[in-house]
């Protein structure tokens, strides 16, 4: 197979239910990823966050996926749309607290900052019960690839799981964390 038709054919198959066509997408685009989240963005994190969160939304989707002729350009769009959103909906957040002035630097009233701390202990009160929700296997395993920013392949090897119940675990712990936060 000549190399360019490779991701067009991986993007069919993924679209066909095959699991491991993802697998091997995210392996040979993760690097190009990273480096375009990057150029976009600079925060290494959030671009690794958003790119995980690609992935899972193209498994989510694979039956309803069009056809695409450049997966690499719509991965990239992809991507960047991803990181737009959230730091759009971040900024939105924050700006509960932290931008509490009006345009004309006006104060906010004391009601408003009442009302922002509440939302923000309710943040935090359904993110502890989002993770209550999760095995102590699925902790571990988005501990290291979400925090040490582990591969999959180096998951895998630490708790001596296949490279795809790896894969598997924490895209179902994911799935419970976006459940559970409505994401």
């Amino acid at each position: 197979m000549h190399q360019t038709n490779k991701p067009v054919s991986l993007w069919r198959k993924i679209r066909e239910g095959d699991k491991e066509a993802l697998f091997v997408l995210y392996d040979d685009m993760y690097f190009h990823l990273v480096r375009y989240g990057l150029s976009v963005y600079a925060d290494s994190d959030l671009v690794k966050d958003c790119i995980g969160q690609l992935f899972l939304k193209l498994w989510d989707r694979h039956a309803t996926l069009n056809e695409v002729e450049n997966v690499q350009s719509y991965l990239f769009s992809a991507l960047r749309r991803s990181i737009v959103d959230y730091l759009r909906a971040e900024s939105r957040a924050g700006s509960t607290v932290q931008g509490l002035y009006a345009e004309e630097g006006e104060e906010a009233s004391y009601e408003e900052i009442i009302i922002a701390r509440e939302r923000d202990e309710e943040l935090k009160r359904n993110l502890t019960d989002a993770l209550n929700a999760l095995t102590p296997k699925q902790i571990e395993l988005i501990r290291l690839k979400f925090y040490e920013n582990r591969s999959y392949q180096e998951i895998a090897d630490i708790s001596s799981q296949s490279l795809k119940t790896s894969y598997n675990t924490i895209y179902d712990a994911i799935k419970v964390l976006r459940l559970k936060l409505k994401m």
